[in-house]
């Protein structure tokens, strides 16, 4: 199997009242991630975060309060490349950012396109009590205490 290394961005995107924004996608089949993606050789890692974010949910996150992660961490998973349909794995490094909004979950309109799908706001409470999470989004949930270990 031929292995793929990509950068990638991660944003972390939590409502006024204190949600956060998870989806589904290839790269960690069937859990819940946060919406993010690879970065173009010719962008900036705001700029492939801004893009990504609002393909993926239909937010544009240009006037929210954006804050890089002093940490990078790393992640691996098989995925299947659109493309050609081979199947890869895929060595990634990620620069995650949190992203607070403005308003509540409820009010910030989303729309799941290109990798993302099930698209969902969590309460800190239901995200404790989910099991399907991608290894690298967890280690972020705990540094920023929002699930405890």
């Amino acid at each position: 199997m031929r292995t793929i290394e990509r950068d990638i961005v991660g944003a972390f995107i939590f409502s006024k009242d204190g949600k956060v924004l998870f989806g589904k996608t290839g790269a960690y089949e069937g859990l819940w991630v946060v919406p993010g993606g690879g970065i173009e050789e010719d962008e900036t890692k705001l700029q492939a975060l801004i893009r990504e974010t609002l393909e993926e949910t239909g937010i544009d996150i240009k006037d929210a309060e954006i804050t890089p992660f002093k940490e990078i961490h790393h992640g691996e998973s098989e995925k299947t490349l659109r493309n050609t349909g081979e199947r890869v794995l895929v060595k990634m490094k990620f620069f995650d950012y949190k992203i607070a909004m403005k308003e509540v979950a409820n009010k910030i309109n989303i729309d799941p396109t290109d990798d993302l799908s099930d698209l969902h706001w969590f309460s800190r409470e239901e995200l404790a009590k989910l099991e399907i999470i991608s290894p690298p989004t967890i280690k972020i949930l705990h540094q920023l205490g929002y699930l405890k270990k």
